[in-house]
């Protein structure tokens, strides 16, 4: 059960990406994260008032973290997916998996060597799958984005893991909170929702609904099983990004580039394994 949660997790995660990305085509980056998170906001603050607890702890400071740095990263993401070659922007975003490594080893946690040569490979593998869009000239920005946006990713995967010890619940919906109403204060100071219409809102509903989705079964796949093996297969969703790409888009990439993906994946699994 362990292993179908989070490989279901994997493909909502990836699905939903994949469609944020098409969105954020014709929108503003910005508009998608913001609309699509406030409205998987009403969702979650139900699921709080229906549980009736009032956790301790110091979950309110990580959720304020991850809500901020979590929507910086959503932003240069779908950013990144909008305007760059989505089979390797998303690899290159997945590598956030690193940062909580290394701020465990600010903290004096000591990783494996599988560990160590998984970030080695996933370096490599990013330099292979990138060099060509690098060297296209034109495509250094959504590289750059995707970078940005790892960096937030594990900042926010920390962040959460912090706050998840007093309350898994309350540091999301105190995350998506933060998002939202940083969202809603960009929007009055610059008096712009993005330009958004109804039709946009079921698509902005599937977005911020899948995402609360995965969030949801990666939680419960990893506290009722192995998180070794939840942790791997839930860092998977690059693959699913990168294969509706391929299907719906066409997106060809370069066999070089291919190889590079693979070594990426292979080294996020090795992290997330260790």
């Amino acid at each position: 059960m362990t292993a179908l949660l989070a490989l279901l997790s994997s493909l909502v995660w990836g699905t939903s990406d994949f469609a944020a990305g098409l969105v954020a085509k014709r929108r503003p980056a910005a508009a998608v994260v913001g609309w699509s998170q406030a409205l998987s906001l009403v969702v979650m603050t139900s699921l709080v008032v229906a549980s009736g607890e009032l956790p301790d702890g110091s979950w309110p400071v990580w959720a304020l973290l991850s809500g901020f740095s979590g929507a910086c990263a959503l932003v240069c993401f779908y950013a990144a997916l909008s305007t760059g070659t989505m089979g390797v922007v998303a690899p290159i975003a997945s590598l956030g998996v690193v940062v909580p490594v290394l701020l465990g080893v600010l903290g004096g946690e000591e990783p494996s060597g599988v560990t160590w040569g998984g970030m080695a490979l996933a370096a490599t593998g990013v330099l292979l799958a990138s060099g060509p869009e690098l060297d296209a000239g034109l495509a250094r920005r959504p590289v750059l984005l995707a970078c940005c946006a790892g960096l937030g990713f594990g900042i926010t995967l920390y962040s959460l893991d912090r706050g998840g010890r007093s309350s898994i619940m309350h540091t999301l919906w105190g995350m998506r909170l933060t998002s939202v109403l940083l969202f809603a204060i960009v929007a009055l100071v610059l008096r712009r929702a993005g330009g958004m219409t109804r039709r946009d809102v079921p698509a902005l509903a599937f977005i911020g609904l899948a995402d609360l989705t995965a969030n949801a079964l990666f939680a419960y796949a990893s506290s009722h099983g192995y998180v070794s093996v939840a942790a791997v297969l839930g860092s998977l969703y690059p693959v699913v990004t990168a294969l509706w790409a391929y299907a719906v888009l066409r997106e060809r990439l370069r066999p070089i580039q291919t190889a590079g993906v693979v070594v990426t994946m292979l080294g996020v699994v090795l992290i997330a394994a260790a």
